[in-house]
């Protein structure tokens, strides 16, 4: 039966296969990570409370600073899954598996089947975009769409060159920015306008364009991308839209929430997270090589697009460059392809730098572990400048004391891939452990690393769930009191809440989640809270100059 089944369909099944096996598994073995993460599953949380699917809130009231469509996908995946961090990254893991599959189809078309198998694997089998499938933040959808909607952008043009007639693959285009918009905001427009407009400058095509294209094309995105603040305006609304537009532009001019860094952030990112395939992409970066056609150059402008303008923007979030993705693993696999079907080798130097980022890796468990459980607050307190990093490593954490022994077979499997395999053998040997060591690497260290970090926050409101108390952090910012205590309502329907909750006249006990750094001077200050109790970095104070009748 199996042999009745065509190779490409095969391949489909394996991929959905794959996907399923390596981004479903474990993705509710750790609390969601402020604050993207808890953020945007707060407000699908909150929209299923309040039964008000139309208004995106953050501990109800209007949050402007995102559009809704990506908590849309969070809101069904809860009703499937419940309320719980499963739900909140299912969505992305869906992601990942139509992502694949659109780079096996883009990949065919463009070459062959094989190129699209080595196209998914240069993307799905690198760090960074291993790990935003199986993460709840907003980025991996955001780029599907924009670079769907380019990919459709060029086959439009494409199809003008050959003086074929038709709209489909324009109109597939401004649907699916419009999508973007609705997932993330105008940005999308942004990256997608400066490429589409490079590479037609560029390649001289702009004459291929009608009027009527780009007429149909803005009408779709308009109305496609739009909806949303055009329904907030009808409803009078007009306060949200411009808080939205306004935060949009801060982003640019500013640094956000503490989020800055230098014009090099994003370029260190990008080749030290996207390993091995940000290396493997040098050689068809910067040189000519078997594929120097129209698409290669595309892909050479969207990366450049994206990586300029978000080094340029003040604000400097991880995520922000993560569009680069798709061009550099497609320049990747233009060079993998070489090495598995035409004998191309990795240059001396691509293997040492291979080597070097890959031991970076490799080593990192180990070091975890022996920071974790070998060495004193006492002596890590001569290194470590943080009073509050410190104390967060002195929290009580089991290892089995063998966690190290992933990163050490990466290290060896890593150099045989590298220094003993050649052609196909040599790149599958390469990814597939990559793979591996990410999957056990989030399985066996992040909870342990979770539990270090913001662990014990959440563990103490957690306690608080679904009780008659008021539990809110003081000192520092986090959305996670709203969605592990399993809030139904603000404390106050207007004015600061938190200035409420500390003096206000409060119908519940209340609760405070604290920085142990921070307690003494916090207590001080306030003195109606009292000491509750303390692990890690964290300690809960509770108000005591209230009387809440029964």
């Amino acid at each position: 039966m199996i042999q009745n089944i065509s190779i490409e369909n095969q391949i489909r099944f394996f991929i959905i296969l794959i996907s399923l096996l390596l981004f479903l598994p474990f993705n509710g073995l750790v609390h969601l990570f402020d604050w993207d993460e808890i953020n945007f599953a707060e407000s699908a949380r909150e929209m299923i409370v309040t039964g008000d699917y139309s208004t995106v809130r953050i501990n109800f009231i209007p949050f402007w600073e995102k559009p809704p469509l990506y908590i849309w996908m969070q809101v069904l995946s809860m009703k499937l899954f419940g309320i719980n961090e499963f739900a909140a990254r299912f969505p992305n893991a869906v992601c990942g598996m139509i992502s694949l599959l659109a780079l096996f189809e883009i990949g065919r078309g463009l070459r062959n089947y094989k190129f699209g198998m080595i196209w998914v694997l240069a993307y799905g089998a690198s760090v960074l975009p291993f790990l935003y499938f199986k993460s709840g933040i907003i980025d991996p959808w955001f780029n599907l769409f924009i670079f769907s909607s380019l990919h459709f952008a060029f086959k439009h043009i494409a199809l003008r060159e050959t003086n074929r007639k038709g709209f489909q693959p324009v109109v597939l285009s401004a649907i699916i920015l419009g999508l973007a918009v609705l997932t993330k905001g105008p940005v999308a427009i942004l990256l997608f306008g400066a490429s589409i407009f490079l590479f037609l400058l560029l390649e001289r095509k702009f004459k291929l364009l009608k009027v009527v294209d780009v007429l149909i094309f803005s009408l779709l995105l308009f109305l496609t991308g739009g909806a949303y603040h055009l329904y907030q305006i009808l409803i009078g609304n007009w306060q949200l839209v411009y808080d939205f537009f306004i935060y949009q532009i801060r982003l640019m001019k500013t640094e956000d929430a503490g989020h800055g860094g230098s014009f090099f952030y994003h370029p260190v990112v990008l080749f030290i997270g996207v390993f091995p395939t940000s290396i493997l992409a040098l050689n068809a970066l910067f040189k000519k090589g078997s594929v120097n056609n129209s698409y290669r150059k595309l892909m050479v402008i969207l990366f450049w697009v994206v990586l300029i303008i978000f080094s340029l923007i003040k604000t400097k979030i991880v995520h922000y460059s993560s569009l680069c993705y798709f061009p550099l693993s497609y320049l990747a696999a233009i060079t993998i392809y070489d090495i598995s079907f035409n004998k191309l080798k990795i240059n001396k130097l691509s293997k040492v730098i291979i080597i070097v980022v890959g031991i970076v890796y490799a080593i990192s468990p180990g070091l975890i572990q022996i920071v974790a459980t070998a060495l004193s607050p006492e002596f890590l307190s001569q290194y470590i400048k943080d009073d509050f990093a410190i104390a967060c490593i002195d929290t009580a954490v089991n290892w089995s004391g063998f966690e190290f022994l992933t990163g050490l077979a990466f290290a060896v499997v890593l150099v045989i891939s590298v220094y003993y395999l050649h052609g196909l053998k040599q790149v599958l040997m390469l990814y597939f452990s990559t793979a591996l060591f990410i999957f056990l690497f989030m399985f066996l260290i992040v909870p342990k690393i979770e539990k270090y970090s913001q662990g014990p926050a959440i563990e103490f409101i957690s306690e608080f769930k679904d009780q008659p108390v008021w539990v809110s952090t003081l000192g520092y910012k986090s959305y996670a009191p709203y969605f592990y205590s399993a809030k139904t309502q603000r404390a106050c329907l207007e004015g600061d809440e938190q200035e409420f909750l500390l003096t206000g006249n409060v119908d519940r006990p209340v609760y405070f989640v604290v920085k142990v750094t921070a307690m003494q001077s916090i207590i001080g200050q306030y003195t109606q809270l009292e000491f509750v109790k303390k692990k890690g970095g964290f300690a809960l104070l509770k108000r005591i100059d209230i009387r809440v009748e029964n």
